[in-house]
């Protein structure tokens, strides 16, 4: 969700007041992906690398995330979407990690969109620990290195459990992954824009899975023919998306 400083730089505003229209266009994202039948919708907040920011704008996106769980929470829930964080928790500032594990308890029952929020994450360090996790058991014995696959590697990540992503998309211009979800993008769609976090809407969302509807996705294989269309991967239908993320 890129573009939050620009947004308001370009309107002569504090950065904060980007950040909060950020917010906004979150909210709308949240409601159009529950809208479009989207299973899965992961969206990255906040990463291990922002701590590096001044740190007046650190603590005005600590204090919006406060506000968004106080005032959206309770409607989530009623919307029946399930909330779930990823991320290294150690070191938040307890009411937030507090927050988070109140969200996440609130609504783990619901049956909707499930909704990742990437908090404080970053993937270099979420692999990182996932391998730190196998090797623990390979010294103690637990685990015979040599019996070690990729569904082995992945029940270690934040997002064990999940699918892996179907779409990427990227606001704000750039084009680049920044450290996010390196794993589970492997065979992701790749989408930027040139539009804002901030002005992002329903109609950018429809926009973009109508562009990955036309996407043929090998995984490898050779490329199907325009004939094998009505074959194609269900994923191929905006419908029928289970995990985009932004």
């Amino acid at each position: 969700m890129d573009g939050n400083g620009r947004w308001a730089n370009d309107r002569l505003l504090p950065r904060t007041a980007g950040h909060a229209q950020g917010i906004a266009a979150l909210r709308k994202t949240v409601a159009a992906a529950s809208e479009l039948g989207i299973s899965y919708l992961t969206v990255y907040a906040f990463s291990t690398e922002n701590w590096q920011r001044p740190q007046s704008e650190v603590q005005s996106l600590m204090s919006l995330f406060r506000r968004f769980f106080h005032a959206d929470m309770k409607r989530l829930q009623k919307e029946n979407v399930h909330v779930r964080f990823i991320g290294q928790r150690e070191g938040l500032d307890s009411d937030i990690a507090g927050l988070i594990r109140e969200a996440e308890k609130m609504t783990a029952t619901n049956t909707g969109l499930n909704l990742t929020v990437a908090f404080n994450y970053g993937a270099r360090e979420e692999l990182v620990i996932a391998a730190k996790s196998l090797a623990r058991d390979a010294a103690t014995g637990r685990l015979n290195p040599a019996t070690i696959e990729e569904n082995m590697f992945s029940y270690r990540l934040h997002t064990a459990g999940f699918p892996d992503i179907d779409l990427v998309v990227r606001a704000g211009g750039e084009k680049r992954i920044s450290n996010f979800l390196l794993w589970q993008a492997a065979y992701a769609e790749f989408i930027f824009l040139d539009v804002l976090w901030p002005d992002f809407g329903k109609a950018h969302l429809e926009a973009v899975l109508r562009e990955y509807a036309c996407r043929n996705r090998r995984f490898g294989r050779l490329p199907q023919e325009k004939s094998e269309g009505p074959s194609r991967s269900k994923s191929n239908n905006p419908t029928a998306q289970r995990s985009v993320s932004s």
